[in-house]
């Protein structure tokens, strides 16, 4: 069976839901008025705009007739329906052994998202992480794990790592505290050489990182990892990921934990160096490290 390099068919179904729950609140009709129309319950067509069932050719070509979509907007559409119902699995398929419903979720996002921004305050983003970097801290993380599950997590965070170099790449912007650079994780020669890949990953037109300095002090100081992902660039974001010692939370329709998170990423990207002190910073404290 062909893998797809990056599109998912779980995001183009959640897309086409989006879309469809905007004309229907256009038109004014309640889900169950429009499922009166297509000869279905009320929560069938909840289902299929919030992309947790598959629209069918029929719903779809009825529903873009009760809406009246123009012909420009149904090809788009059309494309997403399209999508949606490929059978062809993503690339992240292979490793289903070692990836998590959350991860999976989290990939999809990640696979056709226009812009993240993420937040670290103890480590370096995976986006970024150099190999051995990121077997110290995935095998310090998931214990219980053979050899082999770890070489897996590792192969998928750097195989996440190509979609910074796509032909319409991911424009990441990401912000870590001064302690991401001064954990010694995997030793000092492994932070060493992670420290100098940060440097040649931020020379990407695409990739801004920064760091926020202990002598920011309390305006620095955020607890929790997270990450914005938005479908456009500058746009508000469409989902958030966020990270405890137990598991990674997805934010979709909570508008309100969203903005907060928008709000706070701003506010910790102001405490923030600029990018060129940020490389400044890196380069000096990959020189004391021995």
């Amino acid at each position: 069976m062909a893998v797809v390099s990056s599109s998912s068919p779980l995001t183009a179904r959640r897309k086409l839901g989006a879309e469809l729950r905007l004309l229907r609140d256009g038109t004014g009709l309640t889900a169950e008025e429009v499922g009166g129309h297509l000869g279905c319950h009320g929560s069938k067509v909840s289902r299929v705009e919030l992309g947790k069932r598959t629209c069918t050719r029929k719903d779809f070509d009825a529903l873009m007739e009760l809406y009246e979509v123009d012909d420009t907007k149904r090809e788009v559409l059309a494309e997403l329906f399209k999508r949606g119902r490929q059978r062809v699995p993503p690339w992240w398929h292979i490793y289903n052994d070692v990836i998590s419903a959350n991860y999976s979720e989290f990939l999809s996002y990640e696979a056709e998202a226009a812009e993240g921004r993420e937040y670290q305050p103890l480590l370096i983003p995976g986006l970024l992480q150099s190999a051995d970097y990121a077997r110290a801290v995935t095998g310090s993380s998931y214990v219980a794990l053979g050899p082999d599950q770890v070489d897996s997590l590792v192969e998928v965070r750097l195989r996440r790592q190509e979609r910074l170099r796509e032909k319409d790449p991911l424009v990441f912007d990401g912000i870590v505290t001064e302690a991401a650079l001064r954990i010694e994780v995997g030793g000092a020669a492994v932070m060493r050489a992670q420290l100098r890949k940060l440097v040649e990953v931020m020379s990407l037109p695409n990739v801004n990182l920064r760091v926020i300095p202990f002598k920011a002090g309390e305006k620095g100081a955020s607890t929790g990892a997270f990450i914005l992902f938005s479908s456009a660039t500058d746009a508000a974001p469409d989902v958030a990921f966020t990270e405890s010692a137990e598991n990674t939370t997805s934010l979709r329709d909570e508008p309100i934990a969203l903005r907060r998170l928008n709000r706070m990423f701003n506010n910790l990207s102001a405490a923030a160096l600029s990018t060129e002190d940020s490389v400044e910073l890196l380069r000096r404290i990959e020189k004391e490290l021995v």
